[in-house]
């Protein structure tokens, strides 16, 4: 009896044994799934989207007396604006702008002008009043002086004394008639003078009034010809629609885009911009029709960077020209586009998935007989592969997952690091040195060409 239980006891520890080694078997075989280091043609492609929009575009704009500053209207709100992708006729109605405001304005300028030529008239009133007094003076001070010509006259008969005197009060009549006549004319250019600052205050007045008026009946806006209307889209993001505010400044409301000349408008990001060069084929996807491939090149790049809305990363403007027609397409789609960027027509590459990085390494798990922790170093990549420039060779197997133990692996490769960090402070090292040039010399620094040898550029 103690025999058989010996056996049955012994048989459960084996069975358990069995179990154990055939679930890590298959575990194994499940975790460690690889691929092989290939080589051949590679191609370097930068995937984006964008949305497409008009080369050439009627802008519709606000009424161009808005950029008269006479009138004081700085900007005004739309009150009213159609829907956006409205097909409008030429002369159809697009939108209205704030009359209340114009209106405001216009009755200021009613009150300023009633005060205005109340002033005109009183200051007519009082150079009336004034030069009339001056002429009353003059007549008297003539009178005067006829008066002073008399005595000194009669005064032939008198003591040489009085003759002096006479003839004195004589000149002094006559200086006085000489100064009011003077004053007369003074008073006559000072009144005048006022009289017409008053008339030009009031003139300026009425022409205000005019263009207000001109302004308060153009306020409805008419398409200025046919096509499909869309909103102003500003580069910050701005989007003019109903309570958007019009100014001299910004004065367009919309746009008709023609829609025979269509561009991709995409943003690039700075760690991809160097590969993106003008006239680099371009395939492009509509996402509202996904079976439509166009075909494009870009045409332009932004030299300066703008940062991402809630972010630190800085992208760059590109635009694609599109070369096909289709009805279908409208303003505003989005696109989804394929830059190629470039060819490598013989490379190592492995997919993206299997390389893995720490702080400052980036590695490989290479499986021969035993698996081995391998430093790469690595070159451009598209949206599944990666170049490989040094570490690996073609037809080794490697690791898509991390193994088990993998912490406890050592670095092979080290000597591939050192010379990735040499490189990288000589190439810091001659940056430094081109922008101490430039600071002394102010000189141009050259711009890269941010391709490696043996990259042939698509046309």
């Amino acid at each position: 009896m103690d025999r058989r239980r010996i056996f049955i006891f012994s048989g459960i520890i084996l069975a358990i044994l069995v179990s154990v080694l055939l679930f890590s078997s298959a575990e194994d075989h499940e975790t460690l799934i690889t691929t092989q280091v290939r080589r051949g043609p590679f191609d370097v492609r930068i995937f984006s989207s964008g949305q497409l929009e008009s080369e050439n575009s009627q802008n519709i704009d606000a009424p161009e007396k808005m950029k008269d500053r006479s009138l004081r209207i700085y900007e005004l709100s739309i009150t009213d604006l159609i829907e956006e992708g409205t097909l409008v006729d030429s002369g159809d109605y697009v939108a209205t702008l704030d009359h209340k405001a114009v209106e405001e304005q216009l009755k200021t300028v009613q009150d300023e002008m009633e005060k205005t030529l109340t002033e005109l008239q009183d200051a007519k009133i009082d150079s009336n009043l004034t030069l009339s007094n001056q002429r009353d003076q003059i007549v008297n001070t003539v009178l005067e002086l006829e008066e002073k010509k008399i005595e000194m006259e009669q005064s032939i008969y008198e003591s040489p004394a009085i003759q002096q005197k006479k003839k004195m009060d004589y000149d002094k009549a006559a200086r006085k008639y000489e100064q009011e006549k003077k004053a007369l004319e003074l008073k006559t250019q000072q009144q005048a003078n006022n009289v017409n600052r008053r008339f030009i205050n009031y003139r300026q007045l009425q022409e205000r009034e005019k263009g207000l008026q001109e302004l308060f009946n153009s306020l409805v806006i008419y398409a200025p010809k046919s096509g499909i209307l869309t909103y102003m889209k500003y580069p910050w993001g701005e989007i003019v629609s109903v309570g958007s505010m019009i100014s001299m400044y910004r004065g367009t409301i919309a746009k008709i885009p023609d829609m025979s000349n269509l561009i991709s408008r995409t943003f690039i990001n700075e760690i991809d911009i160097s590969k993106v060069k003008q006239g680099q084929q371009v395939e492009i996807g509509i996402d509202a029709f996904p079976e439509k491939k166009l075909t494009g090149e870009v045409v332009s790049m932004a030299n300066v960077g703008q940062a991402m809305p809630n972010s630190d990363a800085k992208v760059f403007e590109v635009k694609i020209k599109i070369f096909d027609k289709d009805e279908d397409l409208k303003p505003a789609m989005t696109t989804s586009n394929i830059i190629f960027a470039g060819t490598y027509s013989d490379t190592l590459f492995i997919p993206s998935d299997a390389v893995f990085r720490n702080d400052s390494l980036q590695y490989v798990y290479v499986k021969e007989r035993s698996m081995r922790k391998q430093i790469v170093s690595l070159g451009d990549q598209n949206e599944n592969f990666i170049l490989v420039k040094e570490g690996l060779k073609e037809g080794e197997e490697i690791c898509l997952v991390e193994p088990s133990g993998s912490l406890e692996m050592k670095f092979e490769g080290l000597d591939i690091y050192d010379r990735m960090k040499q490189q990288a402070e000589e190439e810091q090292k001659l940056a430094e040195q081109e922008r101490e040039k430039y600071k002394n010399n102010g000189a141009t620094m050259e711009a890269p060409s941010g391709m490696p040898p043996g990259v042939t550029i698509r046309k």
